[in-house]
């Protein structure tokens, strides 16, 4: 179960009304964009970041035009270019005041090769993005937290999109995904340790796991056979959020975890859905392409839009 210093969550009883300052890196699009709706559903405050410039633009009026009474920003920010990421510190303490919550989700994947067959620039930018834009990052918002009235215990809080004990041993990804996101989980261990031994209370750092969401980064390179089984394993963006981010809000203590599936779920969600992932289901049919709901627009590789970005 927990480590000795990770406190058990229940949602129900430490879900808390407080409003919060919340950032979110890779807001624009799919997971992040939905937790942000979340967070806005339960009147925090909110600033939200990508790296193009008219998604980050389009996403922000989008939840405005959703939540017209709310407090919610953007700004393009490149996770992997330092200056990017100062500024991005500077313009969240400008427009929320107090940074309570920070969520390092913005991540790529590369081709679904064998390394050897993966281009190298490639390979560059994902590592930058996933774990130098992830230590850049928890770097930012420890400088803007500590700036912070001092609480005796962690009233801000750090999540790293790193893997669960157990997801990288079930995950079909890249050997380059799982490698970068095994990093975050000992990022989030380490950099644990390291803020105790430097008696720095006020902030806590935790793991989030968010499993399976049909974004970008999980069907790029799918193949037919791996989408049947996402109808199993997979949710949209939307009903991830729904059940992380009051997870995320009740968080205590540090080095907690925010887990979408545990294995039993998974196990059993592949035990019932057998019949989904052998003649195909909710998202894909048997061939792998995407069963379209009436209404909904798609992207070319089947991901649902969100909001009217301009994408295709």
């Amino acid at each position: 179960m927990h480590r000795q210093n990770r406190r058990t969550l229940d949602v129900r009883t430490l879900a808390s009304s407080e409003r919060r300052g919340v950032v979110i890196t890779g807001g624009s699009k799919g997971l992040g964009f939905a937790m942000g709706r979340e967070f806005l559903k339960a009147g925090d405050s909110l600033v939200l970041c990508g790296r193009n410039e008219d998604r980050v633009e389009a996403a922000v009026c989008a939840l405005q035009a959703e939540w017209p009474q709310s407090k919610v920003h953007g700004i393009r920010c490149d996770m992997s270019d330092p200056a990017d990421v100062a500024a991005l510190g500077q313009y969240s303490r400008e427009k929320l005041g107090v940074v309570h919550t920070f969520i390092n989700n913005a991540g790529e994947v590369t081709s679904k090769r064998l390394l050897a067959d993966v281009d190298p620039h490639e390979l560059v930018r994902v590592v930058g993005s996933n774990v130098a834009g992830s230590l850049l990052g928890c770097r930012e918002a420890i400088r803007l937290m500590r700036q912070q009235p001092e609480q005796a215990h962690p009233a801000y809080h750090i999540f790293n999109l790193g893997f669960s004990r157990w997801g990288a041993s079930f995950s079909k990804s890249a050997c380059t995904h799982k490698a970068t996101k095994s990093a975050l989980t000992q990022l989030t261990q380490s950099l644990t340790e390291e803020l105790q031994e430097a008696g720095m209370r006020s902030i806590g750092v935790h793991n989030m796991s968010p499993g399976m969401v049909l974004t970008d980064l999980l069907l790029k390179d799918a193949s037919p056979i791996a989408r049947r089984f996402f109808n199993a394993l997979a949710e949209e963006p939307e009903t991830v959020a729904e059940a992380l981010v009051p997870q995320i809000r009740a968080m205590q203590g540090t080095n907690g975890s925010v887990d979408f599936l545990s294995p039993v779920m998974a196990f059993g969600r592949v035990l019932f859905g057998a019949p989904q992932i052998i003649g195909g289901g909710r998202f894909f049919d048997k061939d792998g392409n995407r069963v379209r709901a009436a209404g909904a627009q798609y992207k070319g590789n089947g991901v649902r839009l969100l909001y009217n970005s301009g994408e295709e």
